[in-house]
C-alpha cells in the first residue's frame, strides 16, 4: 500500500500548480461581469385591459394577455413589454371606434409616451382600409403613427400603396409614404 499511495502523491504534487495556474480569474472580467445591471420585470400582468382617456372621454383601449413591467435602472428608462401581443381600439369623441391595432410584440415607454409595435403589425380604419408592416411607431403626444419599414396600405376601393416609411394620423386619414409605389384602379367610364 504504501508503494500506491507515494507515486499518487508524486502527481498529485505535480499536477496541483497545473489546477491553480488554469483556475485563474482575470479580475477585470470578474468586474465587468458583476457590473452588469440586468433588467428583469417586477411585475407581470396576465389579461392586461387598459384605457388610456383624456378630459375624461375614452381615446383608446388597449388589451394584452401578457405585460411585463420593467423599473428604471442606472441605464435603462421605465418601459412596459407585451411580447404576446396587443390590440388596441382607439375611439373618436363621440366613442366611436376609428381603428383598430394589432401586432405580435409591442414594447411602451411611458416617459416619452411611444408605443413600438413589433411583428405582423396591422391596423384597420372604420372604412375598412388595412395597413401592414413589420412595425409601427405610435406617438401618443403627436397623435399621429409611423414606421421606417416597409408598409402596405389597402383601400376598400382595391388601391394599394407601398413605401418603404410611413407617416400617418391616427385614423389613417392621410398617410405619407417615402419612395411609394401602388396600384390605383381607374374607372373605365371616364371619358379623356
Amino acid at each position: 500500500m504504501v508503494l500506491l499511495k507515494k507515486p499518487a502523491s508524486k502527481w498529485l504534487m505535480l499536477l496541483l500548480p497545473v489546477f491553480f495556474w488554469s483556475c485563474e480569474n482575470d479580475l477585470k472580467k470578474v468586474q465587468q461581469i458583476s457590473s452588469r445591471e440586468v433588467n428583469k420585470p417586477v411585475e407581470t400582468t396576465i389579461g392586461v385591459d387598459v384605457i388610456y382617456s383624456d378630459s375624461a372621454k375614452v381615446k383608446a383601449r388597449m388589451t394584452a394577455p401578457l405585460m411585463l413591467n420593467y423599473t428604471e435602472t442606472k441605464k435603462v428608462k421605465p418601459y412596459y413589454e407585451m411580447p404576446k401581443g396587443v390590440k388596441i381600439d382607439f375611439y373618436d369623441s363621440k366613442q366611436k371606434l376609428i381603428s383598430t391595432v394589432t401586432a405580435e410584440y409591442a414594447i411602451t415607454k411611458n416617459l416619452n409616451k411611444i408605443i413600438e409595435l413589433h411583428r405582423n403589425v396591422v391596423v384597420v380604419n372604420d372604412k375598412g382600409d388595412t395597413f401592414k408592416s413589420e412595425e409601427l411607431i405610435w406617438d401618443q403626444t403627436g397623435k399621429r403613427f409611423y414606421s421606417n419599414q416597409f408598409s402596405t396600405l389597402t383601400r376598400t376601393d382595391g388601391n394599394t400603396i407601398s413605401g418603404s416609411t410611413f407617416r400617418c394620423n391616427e385614423n389613417l386619414s392621410s398617410p405619407e409614404f417615402g419612395q411609394a409605389t401602388g396600384i390605383v384602379n381607374v374607372n373605365q367610364g371616364i371619358n379623356p
